[in-house]
């Protein structure tokens, strides 16, 4: 998945684009589910009745609202969030209407870690720290494959060859 070009610098290129875990998306499909069954179940209790197309439009609108409210804008806020590492800084952004971003630059970054508790890891998501420059670090939650976006992320930042450090110099130059 390529991230839009016109967001790089010249000569930067994505090394990683992850949305966040699917698990975002389990309640809303819950949701989902069991708003069409309720929808269903009260239909067909009013089906017999002479008013029972009120009833159905009725139950159409709020189900309709149910849906955007407990499905649709939580899939469009997992869509619309992203989690990139590129050759040069970390970005996050999230938004649709409201569109919020953050870059870290790589050379900005001190170290990374990363968290996952048992259902995490059976699901294969976590949590990444990253501790920068900044006062607080900075945790971005449920990243798919979160051991592999740690190592790529520590590769990154330990291979960058804008790095002043030389190996087999006393002060770093040669």
């Amino acid at each position: 998945m390529a991230y839009p070009d016109d967001l790089l610098s010249s000569g930067e290129h994505v090394v990683i684009h992850k949305h966040p875990h699917w698990k975002m998306l389990v309640f809303p499909v819950f949701w989902l589910l069991v708003v069409v069954a309720l929808g269903t179940y009260l239909g067909g209790l009013f089906g017999d009745q002479s008013w029972a197309a009120v009833v159905w439009i009725v139950l159409a609108a709020v189900g309709a609202v149910l849906v955007l409210w407990l499905t649709v804008t939580p899939f469009v806020r997992w869509r619309t969030t992203h989690f990139i590492i590129t050759s040069d800084r970390v970005m996050y952004r999230e938004g649709v209407f409201k569109r919020t971003g953050l870059d870290i630059p790589l050379a900005r970054v001190n170290s990374v870690r990363f968290e996952h508790s048992f259902i995490d890891r059976l699901l294969g998501c976590g949590t990444l720290i990253i501790e920068s420059a900044s006062d607080e670090p900075l945790e971005f939650d449920d990243i798919p494959s979160v051991e592999k976006v740690h190592t790529m992320l520590y590769r990154e930042v330990n291979d960058n060859p804008d790095d002043d450090f030389y190996p087999g110099t006393v002060d770093g130059r040669a």
